[in-house]
């Protein structure tokens, strides 16, 4: 099958090591399903890897990180688009892009990395704690309301040596992050995702390519079924809250041979006390189990004040 140009196929990706190691991950399985396939990796710069200086929840939604991806993918310039799947906003519908396949799902769990080597119950009161992330600052006003929560940007090892040399007492960091860049033994404690739930997605990489395109096909090949169930049920619930990259959420699913649990949290973008809802189902009803859930939580929390 020719797909690209001198046919080889085009996978688009961000720039930074995290990025590429999960791109080397699609790349190695998209080689062992199509035998002599050749794969070129296109880097893109997205609006959020160019704006350093301000904190992801004053970006308005998520696509920071997609946007420049899919439009390169709309325009041909790549083949395919390699997203980590927490990136791509709840209620995406670009006209004319699916995503073809999800992969195996990598540690869902959030972890906390210490300067200190203390746990998260352990940590002196006014400890800094760096993170950007709305969910987080949410479940550590819940956990650790007297630890003090900075905004900090930048990619992995950046986050880590702000660590190092002092700048912050700790950081959250995603525990598939960690793992696929070699680093998860910098981790000081792995933070339980029904009571710490995950952002939706997370762990999972995601492949998106072109309606109707021979590349779509391709990557069909690699699908994960479970990976797919269990985003499809997270990714519902920021769907029924509208929830978008300043917004509290997390969702966190897992399934067994015929049925799917999931858990999530939310609280307003005015902050607030948070709501948590759980539900078990099928699992062909994995989006009604999302929904039902989203909307019980928009109950608990009232009009939701997204972005």
């Amino acid at each position: 099958m020719t797909v690209g140009r001198e046919g080889q196929l085009r996978l688009g990706t961000r720039g930074s090591a995290l990025a590429r190691a999960q791109t080397a991950l699609v790349q190695e399985a998209l080689e062992e399903a199509h035998r002599g396939v050749q794969i070129e990796v296109v880097v893109i710069r997205t609006e959020g890897d160019r704006v350093q200086d301000r904190p992801l929840s004053q970006f308005g939604d998520k696509g920071v990180f997609v946007r420049a991806i899919e439009a390169a993918l709309l325009d041909g310039a790549i083949d395919l688009a390699v997203h980590s799947l927490k990136d791509i906003p709840g209620d995406s519908t670009v006209q004319g892009l699916e995503i073809a396949a999800f992969s195996p799902r990598a540690d869902p769990r959030d972890v906390l990395v210490s300067g200190t080597g203390a746990g998260l119950m352990e940590l002196p009161a006014g400890t800094r704690i760096g993170t950007s992330s709305p969910r987080r600052r949410m479940l550590l006003g819940e956990l650790r309301p007297d630890l003090i929560v900075a905004d900090i940007r930048g990619n992995v090892e950046t986050r880590l040596a702000k660590v190092r040399n002092g700048e912050y007492a700790g950081t959250i960091l995603a525990a598939a992050g960690l793992e696929r860049l070699g680093r998860l033994g910098e981790a000081t404690e792995f933070l339980p995702p029904h009571r710490w739930v995950p952002d939706a997605g997370q762990g999972i990489i995601a492949v998106q390519g072109r309606i109707a395109d021979p590349a779509l096909t391709l990557a069909r090949a690699i699908d994960n079924p479970r990976s797919r169930v269990i985003a499809v049920a997270e990714r519902e619930v920021v769907r029924t809250l509208g929830a978008g990259c300043s917004s509290p959420v997390g969702a966190y699913a897992e399934v067994d041979s015929n049925a799917i649990t999931l858990w999530a949290v939310a609280s307003s973008s005015r902050g607030g006390q948070a709501e948590r809802a759980t539900a078990t189902g099928p699992l062909e009803a994995a989006a009604a189990l999302g929904k039902n859930v989203g909307e019980r939580l928009l109950a608990g929390i009232g009009a939701y004040t997204g972005p």
